[in-house]
């Protein structure tokens, strides 16, 4: 049968799916749950912006002059502030953790891990959606505590009352089990809405599948048991006791983004706004749209964003990739935060340059706290921190807020110059 091969056929590819029919569009259920699927961290796409994209320091650094100035002496990495706000919240570093959901890995295993240390660190910590709709939700005084509550409860035990805060996620599933109205009125989050470091994310989309909705795989039991909520999709064969559970990412126009952020500033007065997009086409529409409706952040996933359980054909070949939302949102004067691949500084550097407030860890961080569940998460930061201050300092600034696109060179603004 060798001879039906061909160089850079993907001839393994197309025998898992003569073997295994409709199953094979999807990743392997063997980690599933308990592993990190999705996206390659670390593997750039080939259209990749922000891979392309060159940090440029100038000759001349009028801004290090102003920093000799006020030091009295030359000014050196060590003197780059990168405290911010994050999206209403004051933050040491411009940073947060994305969110991460439902999984057993991420819920279960990790979860309050991450949230000690994001607490600890003073930076954002998003809960994930589907965490209450998958594992349910107990009152704060109840003595087994939900993986939702324990997150928020681990956060708010580590952090000071001053420095980031926690973001919760709905989507339209949490939305039907009413997560936002449960947590806002939950005793475990006084704390936090007493000092105005709660918030709510409204999820229109995600980088792992962009244009889709919720993707779960259960048991036949867990399936029949929750039929009447979601709708389900055999795809694994009458044999397989997996079941594909599939739910609508919900359906948005500019009018019904704008109802929805004004319903949470109303129906939430002590919590923030937040808004996720996913990397569609018009995502500076959407984004313009969010912010003057009155969001205090809105969060944009690249395509290359993607720790959740996808469609194979998906990863890499759906969605904007991150510095291409970045390029068509542009220097906002809003609050933008991206994720996308981000685990050091350079690439964090680049987003920050093209108007990202601050930079999401979504696989690198639970990747992290896996390592080290009480110090892997603290650690990567402080490496990322030091790259920040060396890069931002070589550019000849001495705070985050003040990269701009002039730091980075673009790849179409590179190929202009050599022709001209």
């Amino acid at each position: 049968m060798s001879g039906l091969s061909a160089a850079g056929f993907p001839e393994e590819r197309v025998r898992e799916r003569a073997r295994h029919g409709a199953a094979a569009v999807f990743p392997s259920l063997d980690g599933y749950g308990s592993g990190l699927l999705g996206a390659d961290p670390v593997a750039p796409h080939a259209d990749d912006l922000l891979e392309r994209t060159r940090i440029v320091p100038p000759v001349f650094m009028p801004e290090r002059l102003k920093k000799l100035i006020e030091l009295a002496r030359e000014p050196l990495y060590t003197d780059v502030e990168l405290a911010t706000s994050v999206g209403g919240f004051n933050s040491r570093l411009p940073l947060y953790v994305s969110a991460f959901g439902s999984t057993r890995v991420a819920s279960h295993d990790l979860g309050e891990a991450a949230g000690r240390q994001a607490g600890g660190l003073g930076v954002p910590l998003v809960i994930g959606e589907n965490v209450v709709p998958v594992n349910g939700y107990r009152a704060a005084a109840d003595t087994d505590v939900s993986p939702l509550l324990g997150r928020i409860a681990a956060y708010t035990a580590a952090a000071d009352d001053e420095h980031g805060g926690v973001v919760v996620q709905q989507s339209t599933e949490d939305a039907d089990a009413e997560v936002w109205n449960l947590v806002y009125s939950d005793p475990v989050s006084e704390p936090l809405l007493a000092t105005g470091r709660l918030a709510f994310e409204l999820k229109v989309g995600q980088g792992a599948k962009p244009g889709l909705g919720g993707l779960t795989v259960l048991s036949r039991e867990t399936a029949a048991r929750v039929a009447e909520q979601y709708a389900a999709d055999d795809v694994f064969g009458a044999d397989s006791d997996a079941v594909l559970r599939i739910s609508s990412p919900g359906t948005f126009t500019q009018e019904i983004l704008r109802q929805q952020i004004r319903l949470m500033r109303n129906n939430f007065p002590r919590a923030r706004v937040w808004v996720k997009l996913h990397p569609g086409r018009d995502v500076a529409e959407a984004a313009a749209t969010a912010w003057a409706a009155g969001a205090d952040s809105v969060t944009v996933d690249g395509a290359e964003g993607g720790t959740a359980w996808a469609p194979s054909c998906f990863l890499g070949q759906v969605g904007l990739p991150l510095g291409e939302a970045l390029r068509r949102i542009g220097p906002s004067g809003h609050c933008l935060l991206a994720s996308g691949r981000i685990w050091e500084g350079t690439r964090a550097v680049k987003a920050l340059a093209l108007g990202a407030r601050a930079v999401g860890l979504g696989r690198a961080a639970l990747i992290a706290v896996d390592e080290d569940r009480e110090h892997g998460l603290r650690r990567t930061a402080e490496a990322l921190a030091l790259e920040l201050r060396l890069l931002i300092s070589a550019v000849g600034k001495y705070h985050v807020g003040a990269l701009a696109p002039e730091d980075v060179l673009l790849p179409a603004e590179a190929a202009r110059a050599g022709t001209a």
